[in-house]
């Protein structure tokens, strides 16, 4: 009994452990599409400006990726370098994200 006990704590705690980041919480990556709605990120971008539920296609030089914002809603900003593609971005940018307006309104 006491060995099933462990096991069952053993298997609580490893799986509390296989959380290595948050950026589910962000969203998701999308496939760049030239209809998004489309911000070209350049060295001077220090933030950029989007809407929960909002697919973003950002052009940095030559490259470019997307993002689907459907973000927590505990989620107002983050750091896009966490979502973009490594090495794409070589500064910090920062995501401002406004609630979805699909869900704002009188209850």
């Amino acid at each position: 009994m006491k060995i099933v006990f462990i096991a069952c704590i053993a298997a609580a705690l490893g799986a509390c452990a296989t959380r290595t980041s948050y950026t589910d919480l962000y969203g998701s990556p999308a496939p760049p599409d030239p209809r998004q709605t489309t911000i070209r990120i350049d060295p001077g971008t220090r933030y950029v400006q989007v809407e929960g539920g909002q697919t973003v296609r950002f052009l940095v030089g030559d490259q470019a990726f997307a993002w689907s914002f459907n973000v927590a809603r505990t989620v107002h900003r983050f750091d896009l370098n966490s979502v973009a593609p490594p090495g794409l971005l070589d500064h910090t940018v920062t995501a401002m994200v406004a609630p979805d307006p699909k869900y704002i309104g009188p209850p």
